[in-house]
């Protein structure tokens, strides 16, 4: 499936624990990954700033690799992800993550936000930017879910 929007085409380590990226689809950013690095075991060696540093591309471009070593890998969508949400918008993982934290189909989700389903869709697989409507629409439905209600304007 082609999705430049999850093909790196640059990355550059600019502090340990901090990358620089550029995806074929021209989004670029600065994305903090240090939280990211420091709790599974597995990744313990790409903490070390000699590893850190030695950061490139894998073989698909779908992730980087610290130090030369496929087993020091983070993925690409993950990236972009912690990226948007580092810069404060919404990412396609938390559509995911929400409509898995509230059992909800594509159908029921679109309904619940107001949009079509090809657009949640769109906004879920990450081929479309997720708009702060949307992100601010979850929050919503969370709070009216819980019993939140405004109370009524006299």
């Amino acid at each position: 499936m082609n999705q430049p929007h999850f093909v790196i085409t640059q990355v550059k380590a600019i502090a340990t624990g901090e990358l620089a990226l550029t995806f074929a689809d021209g989004f670029a950013c600065t994305v903090d990954v240090s939280e990211v690095l420091a709790s599974p075991p597995s990744l313990k060696q790409a903490r070390m700033p000699h590893v850190f540093s030695k950061v490139s591309l894998d073989e698909w471009k779908r992730g980087v690799i610290f130090g030369g070593n496929d087993d020091l890998a983070l993925a690409s969508d993950n990236l972009r992800a912690l990226a948007i949400e580092q810069a404060g918008d919404y990412s396609h993982q938390q559509i995911f993550a929400w409509m898995h934290r509230h059992a909800l189909t594509l159908d029921s989700a679109a309904a619940a936000l107001g949009v079509s389903r090809r657009m949640l869709a769109y906004y879920r697989s990450g081929e479309k930017p997720v708009p702060r409507s949307i992100g601010l629409a979850m929050l919503g439905w969370e709070a009216e879910q819980a019993g939140f209600r405004f109370p009524a304007v006299a």
